[in-house]
């Protein structure tokens, strides 16, 4: 992984939006490229996420990347994760082997750390080859905490200041009632950002803190669109499952199925009407083509 660099808030290079908030970190431990400008945006979670959540989280998460933003998360596991896999997945094919490390002009991530950026202190360790993947993408890994710190009840709250202070919004995909995604749109509230949450079910204690933000004022986000508009950001023709196609009759039977939303195999069988073992074979191969993904759990959903 790449050394870690600091930087202080009187440093000229300093992210400019971090700098206005009134707690803003005098010091910076980073590892990779470190931009004072450019328009970033928070999509946060619980780590518990549901196969829904993790849906919308990567779905949009790669539709804001196309359209130019900076995605800024925390790293941990369930939405975090999402968030910041699918801006990798969008910029690692697009890599040489001998390729520089060079930041996109745009559509990059940034992983706000509660630990130390240093090896052995980032959490969760599951979590290390993102984290260079990140770094290798033209990304970043930020944290106020010095290498060996280890993360605390006290460090990964505070570290959502951050997540919010860089970014011009914070998108809140699935969250319990308490819990650090609402603790970002706390920040977010007193940083006077914009607050986006995507609804869900009324019966999953996941969407409980989705719901809360949007009776309190939090905007309704159903796609990429809502939250670049809100923004006034240049609405972009952004990337559509439409054209989505597969090389014979089964495969599009399958991908024409999954448009409408993720679906476990069982549900999948049930809805083609095609056998077991022939589902199975052909989501292996839509795997292998990049057409499909597997949320976990035999759920499968499109790819972008």
């Amino acid at each position: 992984m790449s050394e870690i660099k600091t930087i202080s808030i009187k440093d000229k290079g300093y992210p400019k939006l971090l700098r206005e908030i009134p707690d803003s970190p005098r010091v910076l431990y980073y590892r990779g490229e470190l931009l004072a400008e450019e328009n970033c945006f928070a999509v946060v979670g619980t780590r518990r996420c549901s196969s829904y959540g993790k849906e919308m989280a990567l779905e949009i998460s790669a539709e804001l990347a196309e359209a130019g933003l900076t995605i800024v998360s925390g790293l941990a596991p369930g939405i975090d994760t999402a968030a910041h896999l699918a801006v990798v997945e969008r910029l690692l094919p697009t890599l040489h082997p001998s390729s520089p490390i060079i930041p996109p002009k745009n559509g990059r991530t940034i992983a706000v750390l509660g630990t130390g950026p240093d090896e052995k202190s980032i959490y969760p360790k599951e979590n290390l080859k993102l984290a260079e993947e990140i770094i290798k993408t033209g990304g970043c890994l930020i944290s106020e905490y010095p290498p060996g710190t280890p993360g605390s009840n006290f460090t990964f709250p505070r570290r959502n200041r951050i997540i919010s202070g860089l970014s011009l919004g914070v998108l809140v995909v699935e969250a319990k009632q308490k819990s650090g995604a609402l603790i970002t749109a706390h920040w977010a509230k007193k940083q006077k950002r914009k607050i986006f949450a995507i609804p869900g079910p009324i019966h999953s204690l996941n969407s409980k803190g989705p719901h809360i933000l949007i009776k309190n004022g939090a905007k309704l986000v159903e796609s990429a669109q809502d939250i670049l508009k809100e923004l006034n950001l240049p609405l972009k023709e952004l990337s559509s499952f439409k054209g989505v196609t597969g090389e014979n009759n089964e495969e599009n039977l399958i991908l024409e199925i999954l448009k409408e939303g993720s679906l476990g195999i069982d549900k999948i069988i049930e809805k083609t009407k095609l056998k077991a073992n022939t589902v199975a074979s052909i989501l292996t191969v839509l795997e292998v083509k990049n057409k499909v993904r597997n949320l976990g759990g035999n759920i499968f959903a499109l790819s972008r």
